[in-house]
């Protein structure tokens, strides 16, 4: 292997131990801010684009307000959401569509389950199935052709990247982030999802905590912030995150991204590059430390048991 190819390989983040033994690794990039937007500390390549997939959430719905969408409280906290599909979740995006007289087959993104397991079992177990309403991005979606029912601009192709709402979303990233976005591709749900690098998310964060009070990142940061279990669920870390750091934005994106701020300007971002998720809670609990988050929150959200027969038998943990 050539020193350029050695170099360029993520480092290390998190390893999987079974039974006192290392049986794998999960390697991705890491970077923190301090509460002046410098970086404090930088592990991988924090300035290569990456996406952030749902991450970008919050860009998103910035985006529907510059459009002149009235959203508050729940609602605007749903339109940032990665919802788990519990039944609050769903009546709300029900009540959201009939305000804005739209129907759930005017919804573009994919029919799914929820997201949340537990939540899965009992819907399934009603006899019920894939929805679009069902789907974890659909408050963000009802949103969005909200917002194009509201400026005249075309509900059919409400995804294009060329389309005049996408192209707001557009600007919102690049200003946010404080770089151009290096790439264009499609999200699970279907939207344009733009590539930016961590330190860019990151940075990006901080800049919704920081907005002046009544701006549109500001109303998501604080309608997230009041209602995080409108963002993810009752059984999610970003909701456990937000009801327990007072101030915090949190939220996590597909393909293990994860981006929070806390209300003085820190900031992290990581992405794990295999794109595993129970890697997400030990990296996030790791970073939240270094950040100077403590508490019962902490643990919490870094418990990743592994089993075996029935019990437990290993862990996941943070290597850095």
């Amino acid at each position: 292997m050539s020193r350029s190819s050695a170099a360029a390989i993520p480092p290390v983040l998190a390893e999987v131990v079974r039974s006192g033994f290392v049986e794998g690794h999960h390697r991705g990039s890491l970077v923190v801010l301090a509460a002046d937007g410098s970086v404090e500390h930088a592990l991988g390549d924090v300035t290569a684009p990456v996406f952030p997939r749902s991450s970008n959430k919050p860009m998103q719905a910035a985006g529907v307000l510059r459009a002149g969408l009235d959203l508050s409280g729940e609602r605007l906290a749903l339109a940032a959401a990665s919802h788990s599909g519990e039944t609050f979740h769903l009546d709300l995006v029900q009540k959201m569509l009939a305000e804005h007289e739209l129907t759930a087959s005017e919804l573009q993104c994919p029919p799914d389950l929820p997201l949340d397991p537990v939540e899965t079992e009992s819907y399934l177990a009603s006899g019920a199935g894939r929805e679009r309403i069902t789907m974890n991005c659909s408050g963000k979606h009802t949103a969005m052709l909200a917002a194009c029912d509201l400026n005249g601009w075309p509900k059919d192709s409400y995804l294009a990247p060329e389309h005049p709402l996408q192209r707001l979303i557009h600007e919102v990233v690049e200003e946010a982030a404080g770089e151009p976005v290096a790439a264009v591709g499609t999200d699970g749900c279907g939207a344009p999802l733009m590539a930016i690098s961590l330190t860019g998310l990151a940075r990006a964060f901080r800049h919704f905590v920081l907005a002046p009070e009544g701006s549109p990142e500001r109303r998501v940061a604080d309608a997230m912030r009041a209602h995080p279990e409108y963002v993810a669920g009752t059984r999610r870390p970003d909701t456990w995150l937000m009801r327990a750091v007072p101030g915090a934005l949190s939220k996590m994106g597909a393909e293990a991204v994860q981006a929070v701020a806390l209300p003085d300007g820190r900031a992290l971002a990581f992405k794990i590059d295999d794109g595993a998720t129970r890697a997400l809670g030990p990296v996030l609990a790791r970073a939240l430390a270094m950040l100077g988050v403590d508490g019962d929150i902490v643990p919490r959200i870094g418990e990743a048991p592994l089993h075996g027969g029935g019990g437990v038998v290993g862990e996941i943990r943070a290597t850095f």
